[in-house]
């Protein structure tokens, strides 16, 4: 159950109450008429068209109240692909052998994303879990990874999921009071991005290349603080992208090449977070296992 503000004391009847008290009104066709249902408590009213403004405020709230009451200032963000195995697991999402080859040398990452998350996650429970605690899409591959290097130590980690139209479920290292679900994708990505201190993107597909602009957009607008951006995996990203070639165009400034970091290890990436905040040095981090 979320962790909410708690209610002051009031004289005055709350809506959990009055909700209580109009289940058992008598049953007569104007208090079975949608219009006789309180606003609040109408599933039809509160998903019409007309109240998309307050679902919105609502799932941005919902979080926010209870990062809030945990006293969560500042996050460490992984995003990466979903479809990245464990190594020495199914390479599940492979559609043919090629697929199946490269998804099983990139498992690689999974370990990367976990140890990076150890880092972040072992520097955070010397904060009293109050900054710089992992969060991730709350799926599996990357997203799993990174939860589940802040259980190797330990720490708390939040999970963002959002609905999708095949099922999907919050990978089990999540911590559950910090399982959100979202079905707006606006307001999951301003909450994955309002307390980044640093964001690290791991080998993905669109939804991981949409993240990784999407914050080097806000951070070359000045619409965003400047925070270490990292890109993991030299090779992978050498192949996928080539923003040279905007510089070389003139659509970017050449200095906007210098605004992300691309790694290869987490070590190596950590390094570049511990020094941008003058971060004392982790020694007791796992190896996995």
């Amino acid at each position: 159950m979320a962790v909410m503000a708690k209610r002051h004391p009031t004289t005055l009847r709350t809506s959990k109450q009055d909700i209580a008290s109009a289940k058992l009104a008598p049953r007569t066709p104007q208090t079975e008429a949608s219009a006789f249902r309180l606003a609040f408590a109408d599933d039809e009213f509160l998903t019409s068209e007309d109240t998309r403004g307050i679902r919105f405020q609502l799932e941005y709230l919902k979080p926010e109240f209870t990062l809030r009451e945990r006293g969560i200032n500042s996050t460490v963000v992984l995003f990466g692909g979903a479809r990245i195995p464990e190594p020495g697991k199914d390479a599940w999402a492979a559609k043919n052998e090629v697929q199946r080859k490269n998804l099983q040398a990139a498992s690689r990452y999974y370990d990367e994303a976990r140890r990076f998350a150890q880092l972040a996650s072992a520097t955070a429970k010397s904060l009293d879990n109050k900054d710089f605690v992992v969060v991730t899409g709350g799926g599996p591959g990357v997203m799993e990874a990174g939860n589940r290097g802040a259980t190797d130590v330990g720490a708390p980690s939040i999970g963002f999921n959002v609905v999708l139209p095949h099922e999907q479920a919050p990978n089990v290292y999540v911590t559950p009071e910090l399982s959100f679900n979202f079905h707006y994708f606006a307001t999951r990505k301003i909450h994955f991005l309002m307390r980044a201190r640093a964001v690290a993107v791991f080998p993905g597909g669109f939804g991981t290349l949409d993240e990784f602009f999407e914050t080097l957009t806000l951070i070359q607008t000045g619409r965003m603080d400047r925070v270490p951006l990292l890109l993991f995996g030299k090779e992978f990203w050498g192949k996928v992208l080539h923003l040279e070639a905007l510089a070389e165009a003139g659509t970017i400034s050449p200095g906007d090449l210098d605004l992300f970091s691309v790694v290869d290890t987490a070590d190596e990436g950590w390094d570049i977070v511990r020094a941008f905040y003058h971060l004392p040095q982790i020694d007791e981090v796992l190896r996995g296992d």
